[in-house]
């Protein structure tokens, strides 16, 4: 990957100039059986998206706190970069009281915790493609599956993104662009990303370095992908040895 790239979003922005096409983020739920697979292009896109759902729609800017509550999942995965394209700290199972923005799954135990913000309040159903909470988004919240499709394709911070400020927050420890970026290359090999086209499976959970590191930034710094696997615990042995085998992975976290 390219040696100027400074956050998270440099790295995005490198995999869509070197291969758009190429699949970034194949994503497996074991208990309800989803799969679905977005190329960098697709990712970037909904990132883009989301972005400017931030920016314009949430008035969210950098520096400002957006608490993620939200399991291993590809549209976790987008609002991650999506907080590094605006400037904003991505905070992982972060406390919602302390922050601006608050995104939560649709547990009611994530639902509840999240009506401490006095900020926004979005709400991600996780269903397959993307869905909208049927029939309507919880109390309070706003669905994301509604807002985000009108969002535009491009986006362009209004003020450019500091890499030596804090973007990320994950299990109480603070990074800065550069040390999510730094860190993911350093740590790339030794997960088993040796280099473009390498392929990790990872079902460890987000709420940790070692999670995110494994499911999004080491691929991305590597020029990698990722089979990224939520519930892969209700996956039998068997099953997940093919899916090793039908994903070509060469690397495994879990």
């Amino acid at each position: 990957m390219n040696a100027t790239n400074r956050t998270p979003a440099d790295l995005l922005s490198s995999a869509l100039a070197a291969d758009s096409e190429r699949p970034l983020v194949t994503f497996y739920d074991d208990a309800t059986g989803e799969r679905v697979e977005l190329s960098v292009a697709t990712f970037a896109n909904w990132v883009a998206k989301t972005a400017n759902l931030l920016q314009d729609e949430l008035s969210v800017e950098p520096g400002d706190r957006v608490a993620l509550l939200l399991p291993a999942h590809w549209q976790t995965a987008v609002w991650l970069l999506a907080c590094a394209s605006v400037g904003a700290v991505a905070d992982v199972a972060g406390d919602p009281a302390a922050a601006d923005v608050v995104v939560s799954g649709p547990e009611p135990e994530s639902l509840e915790a999240a009506r401490a913000c006095s900020g926004e309040r979005i709400a991600l159903a996780l269903r397959p493609l993307g869905g909208r909470f049927a029939p309507h988004a919880p109390e309070g919240f706003t669905d994301y599956a509604v807002e985000v499709p009108g969002q535009a394709d491009r986006f362009v911070p209004y003020a450019p993104v500091d890499p030596e400020e804090p973007a990320l927050i994950v299990a109480g420890r603070e990074f800065s662009g550069a040390e999510v970026v730094e860190r993911a290359r350093a740590e790339a090999s030794g997960l088993g990303l040796t280099g473009p086209g390498a392929r990790i499976l990872s079902g460890l959970p987000y709420d940790t370095w070692e999670g995110l590191s494994a499911g999004l930034y080491g691929p991305l710094a590597s020029g990698g992908s990722v089979v990224l696997c939520r519930h892969l615990e209700r996956a039998e042995a068997e099953a997940v040895d093919r899916r090793i085998e039908a994903e070509r992975v060469s690397a495994v976290a879990r």
